[in-house]
Order: structure tokens, then C-alpha cells, then sequence
């Protein structure tokens, strides 16, 4: 059997341990053949699980992972054709950035002339044409991960496995190797899956951003949906960029309805795809932080703005192009608002300031 195509399907895949834990819990999912893939979720969740059973280092304790149209469980990685990028690297110190890359081919018992022609090859791919004959130690960290990501793809896998690639680099240095992986992706035309902590790497790089929870994919989808439009509180937070309202539906109007918070002003919210919002429903609501305008208390608000919530600004931190303004809109809970950097200091507030927030109605959207 040769796997030809690198698309993947996940169906009822559970992992337990002990026959109790459940690692992985029913998950169902399809990527596509050639897409990026980001896993992403906190400590514990289950995206390494998945990750090392795609590539056939564990078995699932129950389901199918398909492969190419083919069930791959028991089937060793070199059969599935999958190859798996560590966070660690493995590079042999002994061997050159050349012998390094094409060490996999010499285990597959291919001969010298054909390894070392095919690792050229790929270092001229990576980029690392001037450094073939240098050892790992005289690598930086970012040429190393190069070789290390030549290593895997030369071995030509439908699917490319990488965990936690980035997490010993530098802030500059992750971001240029997320712009090497994805050129890289592009250009080798496989499946990428990549497990991150970090939700900035996963809506940078990925086709399909999948978010996990104890075992569940909470939710599934482009970047750019996953991010601006989370289903329910838990993505919304663990995403960020969003501030999550919690209240009553005081009244339903037909295409919105007012949330109520306690004895503050009700807000207006969408119903957008919602259905079913009944009075008296406790209902959770988002509203992005770059969506928040801060008004002092007797200014004008900003057209198409009608709520306005009362806050203090507890803290302020300039984050270059903008200034991320803390507020005690919600009890005991972070609200946020981003302000273009030429704005804040245009009229500049300081830690105790009472301010309004507010935005435009249709940008508050209904969470599951």
C-alpha cells in the first residue's frame, strides 16, 4: 500500500490510559490534502496525543484515523507516510547539516550517491546551501530547526508532523520561521500539522485551526472565524482578542435583543445565526477589544454607537501600535479595550480615569 494523498480524517478517535483517562474523546475531523493544520489548546488537552497517533507512535483506544482514504491504525509511520518534526530537534552532533538530512535515506538503504543528491536537493530548499558541511553546534537555533524540517520532508511524507516547533526560539526568530514553515508547506504541497500553545502562531500559519479542551475539539475552522467568531466562551477566552459579557435577555426585538446586566444599561446585541433567545435567558456575549471605543464621560459617542458602559481604567500597557487599556466593565472579570496608538495619545487617559466604553451594535455577536 503507498499512501498518495495527505488528507486525514478523524473519526471517533478516543485515547484512554488505564482504561480510564480519556486523553481523546470522540474526536471527528477532516483535513484537507496540503493544508496547514494548527492544534492548539492549554497543558493536557490532547493535541500531542492526536499528534503522535496520526503519526504511529500510539494507537487509539477506539476509531479510525484515515489517511489517503486508507485506515492507517497499525500501521507503522513509514507505511503511512508520515514523518514528525520534534520540539527538540534530534540532530546527531556528530554528522553535518548534509549527513544529518540524509541519515533517514540511509536507513532506508538508499545508496550514498542517491542520499547525498537528494540532501543537497533539500538544503537548497531550506536555504542552507553555505552551511552543508557544518556541524549543529555551529548552527543557531533557527538554521538548526531548518535542517531538522529538511530531515523530516526528505524522506517525501504526505503528512508532516511538528510539536511545539517553535517554542525554544527567540520572539524575532519565531517569526521568521513561521513565514519559513508556511513557505516551505507551500512549496513541498504536503499536509502540515502543527501542535502550539500559542494562539498568535496558530492564526498566523494555519489553514484549519482546531481548538481543544480536555479532549474535545471546541471548535474547528479558518483562522480568521476561529478568531473573530468563537462559538462559545471558552474559545473566545482562550483565543483572546475578545471581551465575553455575561446577563439576561431583558427583551427580544426581532433581529436583536437587549442583555441585561444587573442595574446597568441593557445592551444591544444581533441575534445574527442565534435562535431560540427567550426572555429572562442567561446568554454570554463577545465584542472584539479593537472594536471598543473609550469615551470621556459628556463627550459625543462615536455614530452608530448606543451602549455605553460606565468603566475605570485599572491599567495601561503601550504595545507599540496600540495601547491595550484595562477597564472594570465586568466584576471580577477582564475587559479590554485596544486603541490605536495616534488615538490614546492624542487625549491620553491614566489609571483611574472614569471612561465610557462603547462600540457599534452589530459587533456584539452571541456566543453558544
Amino acid at each position: 500500500m503507498r499512501i498518495e494523498r495527505g488528507d486525514i480524517e478523524l473519526a471517533g478517535v478516543c485515547k484512554s490510559y488505564d482504561g480510564v483517562v480519556n486523553a481523546v474523546d470522540g474526536v471527528n475531523l477532516r483535513i484537507a490534502d496540503g493544508a496547514y493544520c494548527c492544534f492548539i489548546g492549554p497543558s493536557g488537552c490532547g493535541k500531542t496525543t492526536i499528534l503522535r497517533m496520526i503519526a504511529g507512535h500510539e494507537d487509539p483506544t477506539a476509531g479510525e484515523i484515515v489517511i489517503g482514504g486508507h485506515n492507517v491504525v497499525g500501521l507503522p509511520p513509514v507505511q503511512r507516510r508520515t514523518a514528525m518534526m520534534f520540539q527538540s530537534y534530534a540532530l546527531f552532533p556528530h554528522l553535518t547539516v548534509r549527513e544529518n538530512i540524509a541519515f533517514a535515506l540511509q536507513v532506508r538503504g538508499q545508496s550514498k550517491a542517491e542520499r547525498l543528491r537528494a540532501a543537497d536537493a533539500m538544503i537548497e530548499k531550506v536555504r542552507l546551501t553555505q552551511f552543508a558541511d557544518r556541524l549543529p553546534a555551529q548552527l543557531s537555533g533557527g538554521q538548526q530547526q531548518r535542517v531538522a524540517l529538511a530531515r523530516a520532508a526528505i524522506t517525501e511524507p504526505r503528512v508532516l508532523l511538528l510539536d511545539e516547533p517553535l517554542s525554544a526560539l527567540d520572539e524575532q526568530l519565531r517569526v521568521q520561521m513561521r513565514q519559513e514553515l508556511r513557505r516551505m508547506q507551500r512549496e513541498l504541497g504536503i499536509t502540515f500539522i502543527h501542535v502550539t500553545h500559542t494562539q498568535l502562531e496558530a492564526i498566523a500559519l494555519a489553514d484549519l485551526v482546531v481548538v481543544m479542551e480536555q479532549g474535545r475539539i471546541k471548535q474547528a475552522g479558518p483562522a480568521r472565524e476561529v478568531y473573530a467568531h468563537p462559538r462559545d466562551r471558552y474559545v473566545a477566552e482562550f483565543m483572546g482578542g475578545q471581551n465575553v459579557l455575561s446577563g439576561r435577555v431583558a427583551k427580544v426585538n426581532g433581529g436583536s435583543f437587549l442583555l441585561k446586566q444587573g442595574a446597568r444599561e441593557a445592551i444591544e446585541v444581533p441575534l445574527q445565526a442565534r435562535r431560540g433567545i427567550g426572555v429572562g435567558d442567561t446568554i454570554d456575549i463577545a465584542v472584539r477589544r479593537d472594536d471598543v471605543a473609550l469615551v470621556r464621560p459628556g463627550a459625543s459617542l462615536p455614530p452608530g454607537c448606543g451602549t455605553a458602559l460606565p468603566s475605570r481604567v485599572t491599567a495601561i500597557e503601550y504595545q507599540g501600535y496600540f495601547v491595550k487599556v484595562m477597564l472594570d466593565t465586568v466584576p471580577d472579570d477582564e475587559f479590554v479595550a485596544y486603541v490605536p496608538e495616534k488615538t490614546f495619545f492624542a487625549d491620553p487617559f491614566n489609571v483611574g480615569d472614569v471612561v465610557l466604553a462603547t462600540w457599534v451594535a452589530d459587533r456584539a455577536r452571541p456566543l453558544a
